[in-house]
């Protein structure tokens, strides 16, 4: 993982980052359906999907797991609060 300012996030602004770069990765992925050959277009889809990697990786070695492919000693899924009790991202 690249040294970054990202080990200064809190959980909840970890997240949402994630949220933010996955969201635009998908979108990338829309647009590069029609438009193949646009290279500024596959260099952000890169440079975000590289991103969320390492902020995935990050939120998991801090956090907990993020998803259900992420191998932990513990499953703690039923301690976190469920998304209708977290309140408003």
């Amino acid at each position: 993982m690249s040294n970054c300012c990202c080990n200064n996030y809190n959980k909840e602004t970890l997240l949402r980052e994630i949220m933010a770069l996955n969201f635009a990765v998908n979108d990338l992925v829309l647009y590069l359906d029609t438009h193949p050959n646009d290279s500024r277009a596959i260099r952000l889809h890169n440079e975000y999907s590289d991103k969320v990697v390492e902020l995935t990786a990050l939120y998991q070695e801090k956090f907990g797991p993020l998803t259900v492919n992420f191998s932990s000693d513990t499953w703690d899924w039923i301690d976190e609060p469920w998304p209708w009790e977290r309140g408003a991202y």
